[in-house]
């Protein structure tokens, strides 16, 4: 379950805000801020990261809890000009981990093939703030598809993937590890199997539909280690966790028949 809805009306009623200036805040149309706390629709990543980042909270959070009063008022405090004390040491603390992204949406994909070694072009591509210790050399890819999704793990269609990057001369790639390709057709995301001989590289997507393929590194303009994933889909029960769950169930009403 997603409390986006009910956490963007909450927030529009702390804040004082119409549906239309919350909609004109993130360029949206008022009827989607309606639909949104309806239920009847969900925000794309970009719009949940910019209302994440807008009022300072975390996409988990905005998707993952209700929000309350307290939740709302707590976050600004991290908005006040502090002078001194622990908040301000921690908001310190937290600027220095925060790096700013590159992020390469699914539709600037092969624009940015094209222009990835221009540096111009990579300052000039939308850019996410987050917290992190991987250095500057980070991108944010968009993921397309469901080659890495199965049995609802993985990264799913339109996640966006914070990846390291890999120096080509001489490349540090561990099995098991996933990697973003940048080659001179296609973003390629996969899972490393092995090395090969004649320096090419074994992979597989996680789905088990679309099996694995040989790469040759020489065709890769850019390789990104996978570092982290940002969703908006939630993660629902594995059958061990419902199992555990049971059991839990059942025990509580064991103990209690006993008492």
């Amino acid at each position: 379950m997603s409390y986006i809805g009910n956490n963007i009306r909450k927030i529009r009623t702390v804040k004082k805000l119409s549906q239309a200036a919350f909609a004109e805040l993130f360029g949206l149309a008022r009827p989607s801020v309606g639909a949104y706390e309806e239920g009847r629709s969900e925000p794309k990543m970009e719009t949940l990261i910019q209302i994440a980042h807008h009022f300072g909270l975390s996409v988990d959070l905005l998707l993952t809890k209700e929000l309350t009063v307290n939740d709302l008022y707590g976050f600004d405090i991290f908005q006040q000009d502090i002078q001194a004390g622990p908040v301000t040491d921690a908001v310190a603390e937290a600027d220095k981990l925060s790096q700013v992204t590159p992020w390469v949406k699914a539709d600037r994909v092969l624009e940015y093939i094209v222009h990835y070694h221009d540096k111009a072009f990579v300052d000039a591509l939308p850019a996410l703030t987050l917290p992190h210790a991987l250095g500057a050399a980070t991108r944010a890819f968009e993921i397309q598809g469901a080659e890495m999704q199965h049995q609802q793990q993985g990264l799913r269609h339109q996640d966006v993937v914070l990846c390291r990057r890999v120096d080509r001369a001489a490349p540090l790639l561990r099995p098991g590890r996933i990697y973003a390709f940048v080659t001179a057709s296609r973003l390629l995301v996969r899972r490393l199997v092995e090395r090969l001989p004649d320096e090419k590289l074994k992979l597989r997507a996680d789905n088990p539909d679309y099996g694995t393929l040989e790469f040759a590194l020489d065709q890769a303009l850019e390789i990104w280690e996978v570092k982290a994933v940002f969703t908006t889909h939630l993660r629902p029960p594995s059958a061990l966790e419902e199992r555990v769950s049971r059991l839990e169930q059942q025990l509580e009403e064991l103990l209690g028949r006993l008492e």
